[in-house]
């Protein structure tokens, strides 16, 4: 299990991060296209920071009652930021996602009990933590990558995400109407990874393979060195993220072949 601090501290690397990111964007681009592009730098850095203000709700609520705030609490965070200028919705965020990280910190120090009920089920404060990391890393990475379109997601959330796209997909795969079952088996490169990706019309899902004996056990046939696609654990998380399109696909990925059908697959969140 990966230690609550090394959760933290990857929040706020990500943040130092998307601090380095909008310093680099000039005003004049606040309201030009991030990724995906029906939202502007702007935006992305507006809904960041909302976030990062329910994100600290979550907190207040761990340390009560772990009660989750109610729906009237995040409209009102919303229309707060909608309302907002471009530039100081950027210039709020950074400021939000501050207090945000130091309040996190602040909790995880304390050492005080702390549950939440936090999308449908109850948390501790690395789940917290986790979840903002993803939110975080993906978004602040559609703002990079329009600055550089080289850009990768930063791999202090990367080497821990990856473990978690097992409940991503659950969450965020769509299995096309159109197409039958399908089964590939995924090796990531940097953070290594050995997973099978069963599509059919129910339901999209990701397990982990990690022998001969569990790859077997799950039906595929495939160890541990057998692969369908292999490509940097970065790109896999982009992919289940919907956001490893054609001309942001690095080169040398093993079975690209399998990659248009798979990004029907994830058309993102």
């Amino acid at each position: 299990m990966t230690p609550q601090a090394t959760w933290i501290d990857a929040v706020r690397t990500s943040h130092e991060r998307l601090r380095g990111v909008l310093d680099r964007v000039e005003p004049q681009r606040y309201e030009s296209s991030a990724y995906p592009s029906d939202w502007s730098i702007a935006q992305v850095a507006s809904h960041l920071g909302s976030q990062a203000e329910i994100f600290g709700l979550f907190l207040d609520a761990g340390l009560a009652d772990g009660v989750a705030p109610d729906g009237d609490a995040f409209k009102a965070v919303w229309a707060r930021w909608d309302a907002m200028a471009p530039a100081d919705q950027v210039a709020e965020s950074v400021a939000a996602n501050d207090r945000f990280v130091a309040r996190l910190e602040e909790v995880a120090s304390s050492g005080a009990p702390f549950e939440v009920e936090l999308f449908g089920g109850p948390s501790d404060l690395s789940g917290v933590a986790a979840a903002r990391l993803a939110e975080h890393a993906v978004h602040t990475w559609d703002v990079e990558v329009v600055l550089d379109p080289a850009a990768t997601v930063g791999p202090e959330a990367v080497d821990l995400l990856v473990d978690r796209l097992p409940g991503t997909v659950a969450f965020a795969g769509r299995p096309p109407a159109d197409a039958g079952p399908t089964s590939v088996v995924v090796g990531t490169r940097g953070t290594e990874r050995r997973f099978r990706l069963d599509v059919d019309a129910d339901a999209v899902r990701l397990q982990p393979v990690e022998t001969e004996a569990a790859a077997e056990a799950a039906g595929s046939g495939a160890g541990t060195d057998a692969a369908d696609v292999v490509l940097p654990a970065e790109s896999l998380v982009r992919l289940v993220y919907g956001r490893l399109d054609a001309e942001h696909t690095p080169e040398g990925v093993a079975g690209a072949a399998h990659l248009p059908a798979l990004r029907r697959v994830f058309p993102g969140f």
